[in-house]
């Protein structure tokens, strides 16, 4: 099979890597729109679309993510014999440099792996520390507090998680040496890389980054300005700290003088938090049992809690299906979507629209009102998504929008939770990686908002997750159940999914994509376009992004008709235009008529990220 990926060097070299980022087109974003309060803008800026992306082949292995300065790195794991693990290892140590806002090593992630027999998911969310209350973010008059006075200092920083699940995934799957997966880092980090168009344009936009010594020292230039794309950044600090890990393994980080100066960052701010040395030694990484649903002739899975994507997403297909047995005038394979002359260069017809966005309402509401870590609270996982429930579910459909859908009632429940009506935020990156074995890994990663809590430590974000907990933890005398715990890890909206097909087992796809809440309305789509339409991964991720987060339907900016839009206010949606900033990246497999399989890949034109392959 030819590819049309060119020939790339097997040894990286900085020179190399920063021609990449060099060539990165910056794209003028649209103008945004306001967004309902109850349903905030995306975590991170719009920061254009791009139209020269097209699918990528390789025969052997392939590596997506959001910047291909991280989809080389796990490439060149790849091309080493290494794992899918491996290139995901190596890759988010890359977005920790090169991609500070949205992702790094004071973090954390969801991972979903398949070995080439077995579908495992590792939990690596951070956990609230052992001082945090349910009182966190209320102020002294008992209403919540402002997101951002929450967000910025160490009052938000839960304890990192990520490199722990990385540790642990490596231990079971790994091919490579730990300290080889950081050699690409650490050669960035020291020999610099240039400043992206999105970087920048991120970096410019953030009112609170000048308020961060450190931040302002590092991404600012003596004037206050933001530094011009292309700047060379050089990061010695991070350089130390990944050669430090890369030699001692995880502890590096949680134990030491490395993690003594976490706890004093967070503990010492304005805005204080209870993070302390016994959270960090005490962090444990978790394997859980993974989320796979049918749906028609496939088998998906994903992350069940505390990740409310796997459950979410398993739903709306669930619900789709359940709609098309009972109707097949709602049947989803004859809505193919048609061209149109917008940047996309495709648009679904406004029945697929609305069909998709009704089962979406009724997924975030139970969402909202039944999700949360499963070690604390009981989530009713098989209630919701048991297949007589979500039929019970989709007889709410009909031909118009029912606006604002009401949690249902799925068999299981054990405890009457108040609903969560906190705003919906996570910042996140997005990899996927398929090895020669034909092992393949999908990873969502997340710093939550962009740059996280803005404290910097040794060159790299922590983490502001424990704003993804509810701020109201009760409500009419019930407890929400997504209310802060001490140990408790906040529920996400992160859905990294595999596909397989049902009759043989085989790999089918590996996908996931950032965007906060917005995530499970953006993998939902891209499975869609995948399985009910047959697009190439490439062509499945540029469809325009669309849903409800059951408010409004939601429109990607500039992307839809005029008479599609029309269409569904006669269907009585209440339609907004918002930006709607996914970071998608897909590996399929494909066989043709004699049976050889080789990889297709795609990366999403809203972020800079690339597809790499052999």
């Amino acid at each position: 099979m030819r590819t049309d990926l060119k020939p790339t060097l097997h040894r990286l070299s900085a020179a190399s890597l920063l021609a990449v980022a060099l060539t990165l087109i910056a794209c003028k974003a649209p103008p945004s729109s306001t967004t309902p309060s109850a349903l905030p803008a995306p975590p991170e800026i719009a920061a254009g679309y791009r139209t020269d992306l097209q699918t990528r082949h390789a025969d052997k292995h392939m590596a997506a993510a959001a910047n291909p300065l991280a989809a080389e790195a796990g490439r060149e794991m790849l091309r080493r014999g290494g794992s899918a693990i491996d290139a995901a290892i190596a890759m988010q140590a890359v977005l920790t440099l090169v991609e500070p806002q949205s992702s790094g090593i004071g973090g954390g992630a969801f991972i979903v792996l398949w070995d080439g027999k077995t579908v495992r998911t590792y939990d690596g969310r951070e956990t609230a520390p052992a001082g945090a209350t349910e009182k966190l973010f209320l102020q002294a008059d008992g209403k919540p507090m402002a997101f951002t006075a929450a967000q910025i200092g160490g009052r938000s920083v839960g304890t990192p998680g990520v490199l722990r699940a990385l540790e642990l995934a490596h231990r079971k799957h790994g091919r490579l040496k730990w300290a080889t997966l950081f050699e690409p880092a650490i050669a960035l980090s020291e020999h610099g890389f240039a400043i992206s168009p999105r970087l920048h344009a991120l970096i410019a936009s953030d009112p609170s980054l000048p308020g961060s010594p450190d931040m302002a020292a590092y991404f600012l230039n003596s004037d206050g300005s933001p530094k011009a794309v292309g700047t060379v950044l050089k990061n010695p600090a991070l350089a130390a700290v990944l050669k430090r890990i890369a030699n001692e393994g995880p502890d590096a980080l949680y134990q030491g003088p490395l993690a003594e100066e976490i706890v004093a960052k967070v503990q010492g701010h304005a805005n204080p938090g209870s993070l302390s040395l016994n959270d960090l030694k005490g962090y444990a990484a978790r394997e859980r049992a993974p989320l796979c649903n049918d749906y028609k002739r496939w088998q998906v899975c994903g992350m069940a809690p505390p990740s409310s994507g796997g459950i979410a997403v398993a739903q709306i297909l669930g619900t789709l299906q359940a709609l098309e047995q009972r109707d097949h005038r709602n049947a989803l394979a004859p809505l193919k979507p048609v061209k149109t002359d917008k940047p996309a260069g495709l648009e679904p017809s406004p029945q697929a629209v609305h069909l998709i966005a009704e089962a979406e309402r009724l997924a975030y509401a139970d969402r909202a009102q039944y999700v949360a870590d499963a070690d604390f609270v009981p989530v009713p996982v098989k209630g919701l998504v048991e297949p007589g429930y979500l039929a019970s579910r989709a007889s709410l459909i009909g031909p118009r929008s029912m606006g604002i859908a009401k949690p249902g009632t799925p068999p299981g429940i054990k405890v009457a939770y108040a609903p969560d009506r906190s705003p919906l935020r996570i910042s996140t990156s997005q990899v996927v990686a398929v090895d020669d074995q034909g092992g393949a890994v999908s990873m969502t990663t997340t710093v939550e908002s962009a740059f996280g809590s803005h404290l910097m430590v040794q060159g790299f974000m922590l983490n502001n997750q424990m704003t993804d907990f509810s701020f109201i933890p009760e409500e009419n005398g019930q407890k929400v159940a997504n209310r802060v715990e001490p140990g408790k890890r906040p529920r996400s909206s992160m859905a990294p999914t595999l596909i397989f097909d049902r009759q043989s087992g085989e790999l089918l796809a590996a996908v996931g994509s950032p965007g906060g809440s917005q995530i499970i309305e953006y993998v939902a789509k891209s499975v869609i376009g995948l399985l009910d339409w047959n697009l190439d991964p490439q062509t499945a991720i540029n469809l325009p992004n669309f849903g409800s987060r059951n408010g409004p339907t939601e429109l990607e900016q500039g992307q839809f008709s005029p008479a599609l839009i029309q269409a569904l206010k006669a269907q009585g949606h209440n339609v907004s235009e918002v930006d709607m900033n996914s970071g998608t990246q897909a590996i399929v497999r494909v066989r043709d008529a004699q049976g050889k399989v080789s990889l297709a890949g795609g990366a999403d034109p809203r972020r800079e990220g690339q597809a790499l392959g052999d």
